[in-house]
This record gives structure tokens, sequence and C-alpha cells, in this order.
């Protein structure tokens, strides 16, 4: 017979996989914001090791999402705990958003990774009923859809959400619907698949005494408060930081931005004579030279033909988002 966890108790290796999770994020963002403050030459927004390991995080927490939500309602909904837990991650999210838009408001965070979790959790609800393969089936559809569509229509804030964008829309973070909640459904219909099997028999008599690995589960146990504070608070020993020493490094975005911004709308303004059109076109080009990696490009004094091809690309999409 298999044994079952007595009412209450948790899952110790869940806890201590979100656990490292969370320090893995944590890793990756004091990282980010060295870059950002001017601590470090290395932007990792686009550094291809890092942009891989930002992934992997991001897919081990959707891949947790899926399994805690098999464990917790797979049975029968609890409804009351569900809604409990729903209405923290909707009132997380709007911190979020609140936050980011106050510190960046031209790329704060409008369905950022806690927006995400809420509405995948509430989607994958009717889903949990269907038996493992079949979620699996409608996971890896999910999948494949967002490799089969892509459109520059979807590059907008109001739609961004969605996923099938070719370039993301302009935000400092961004967890669409396609593919991601392809992930969580992939995370709930493996842990339906080994539950009731000998390797689901000893995940679920797991516990560890180790000083260490209890204290990555205790941080996963939190993780929501961990993740709410835990960029304040690498923000603010940055700024204790610079009193004592300044960065070496000029910041990444602010003077060159200015100056492409300002260039940018006299040359529209001189050829259409729309403010409006004007200054979004721009602010869209400055988003896509910025997350592209195109600043060599634009600065160069003479251009490839695939440097061009690059320009021209931008200039369309930027020209269909500006309409």
């Amino acid at each position: 017979m298999i044994a079952k966890p007595a009412p209450g108790a948790r899952y110790q290796w869940l806890d201590l996989m979100r656990g490292l999770a969370i320090l893995a994020m944590i890793v990756f963002h004091i990282a980010w914001d060295l870059y950002y403050f001017g601590y470090s030459s290395v932007d990792v927004t686009v550094a291809p090791g890092w942009v891989l390991f930002q992934k992997a995080i991001l897919s081990s927490f959707l891949l947790l999402v899926g399994a805690g939500l098999m464990l917790a309602h797979r049975g029968a909904i609890r409804w009351r705990a569900f809604w409990r837990r729903f209405a923290l991650l909707v009132a997380a999210a709007l911190l979020v958003t609140a936050g980011t838009y106050w510190m960046f408001p031209d790329y704060f965070v409008f369905f950022g990774v806690l927006h995400a979790i809420a509405v995948f959790s509430l989607a994958a609800l009717p889903l949990l009923r269907l038996p493992p393969p079949a979620i699996l089936a409608v996971g890896l559809g999910v999948l494949a859809v967002s490799f089969a569509i892509s459109d520059p229509v979807f590059s907008s804030r109001e739609l961004g959400w969605i996923g099938f964008w070719p370039v993301s829309p302009p935000t400092s973070d961004v967890v669409p619907v396609f593919p991601w909640f392809g992930v969580v459904l992939i995370g709930a219909a493996l842990t339906g698949l080994v539950r009731g099997t000998p390797l689901w028999v000893r995940l679920a008599g797991f516990r560890t005494g180790q000083p260490v690995a209890r204290g990555i589960a205790v941080i996963g146990r939190w993780s929501l408060p961990v993740y709410l504070v835990h960029q304040p608070l690498i923000i603010a020993a940055l700024y204790g930081l610079m009193q004592l020493q300044a960065p070496a490094l000029a910041p990444p975005v602010p003077s060159t931005a200015d100056a492409f911004l300002l260039s940018c709308g006299a040359s529209c303004r001189a050829t259409d004579g729309d403010a409006g059109r004007c200054e979004r076109y721009c602010a869209c080009a400055l988003e896509q030279v910025e997350q592209n990696g195109l600043w060599a490009v634009i600065d160069a004094p003479a251009r490839t033909a695939e440097e061009q091809r690059q320009v021209d690309a931008l200039a369309r999409l930027c020209t269909a988002m500006a309409r």
C-alpha cells in the first residue's frame, strides 16, 4: 500500500526543490542588479549562459507549480485553500506591478511570474480531473502551438500576456500563456504519472535532518514572501554600496537611451508630423535595440547586409506597432 502523508503534512522534497529555485533566482537577480547599477559589464539579459539559466529557473518554478496543484487538488479541489492562495498571488502580483511602475515606468511588469502563476493555477484546475497522459498531451500541445504562431501584433502590452510575439513587449519581466502554461501542465502530468509508483513512496516519505537542506526547504515553504522582499533588499544594499564606492562602469541605459530617443524623435518628426506616433515608434525602436543587443549595429559607421536587414526588420515592426 502506498503511504500517504498525514493531513496537513508537507512534502519536504517539494519545498526543497522550490527553495533551490528561489536561491537560483536570487543569484540571477543579483547579477542583473550588478549590471544595472554599473558594477558588472555582463548583461544577463543577452548573455547566452545567463539567458539559459533564467529560462531553467522559470521552467523549474512552473513545473513545481503544476506538481503542487496536482498534489493539492487532484482528488477534490480544496476551494477555500485555493482561493486564499489565489488572493495572495493576485495581491502580490499587483504589488510587483505598482513597484516596478514606480521604479521603471517604461518597463514595468504587467504579466510577470506571479501574475502567470495566479492565472495558470486557475486555468489548470478543470484539467486536473483528466488522466495524467491527457494532461501531458494538452501541455505539449500548448508548447507546440507557441512555436507554430508568431505575429508582431502580440508584441504590445495589451496582447503580450498571450505570447506568440517575435519580440517581447516592453517590460522587465513577462511570462506569457504560450508557452509557459504548457510547462505547468507538464509538471502536473508528470506528478500524476509518478504517483502510485515506488519512486512516489520514496518521495512522499523523504525527510532530511541535514541543516542546510532543511534551511533551503524553509525558504521554499515561504517562497512568496522571499520573492517579494529579496529585490528591495538587494537594491537597498547596492544603494548603500554606492555611498561607499561609486560603480566603475557607467549605468547601461540612461545616457545612451536618451540620446537615441532624441535623435530618433527628431528624424521621425522630420518625415511624420504626428508626435504621438513618433513617440511610440521611438520607444519601440529603443526597446528592440536594447533587447536584441543592437547598439553596436546602430552606432556602426557602415553596416553589413545582415546588419542592415536587422535594422530594416526593426523599422518595419515598430512602424506597425506605432500605428
